[in-house]
């Protein structure tokens, strides 16, 4: 199972900083990279508006 980061986002960057693995990038929106994403929910446990969500 991967992440996905929702419309909601607030592209504060706390998911980016704390992913162990470097799993999410910004751009116009940020976006999990399924590829390398290892499923340790660290990136959904410190966004403030609740964003991010398993698929």
């Amino acid at each position: 199972m991967t992440y996905f980061i929702s419309d909601e986002c607030i592209a504060c960057g706390s998911c980016m900083n704390e992913c162990p693995v470097d799993a999410i990038s910004a751009g116009d929106i940020f976006i999990v990279n399924a590829d390398d994403c290892i499923d340790c929910a660290a990136c959904a446990e410190v966004c403030p508006v609740d964003a991010i969500s398993e698929i």
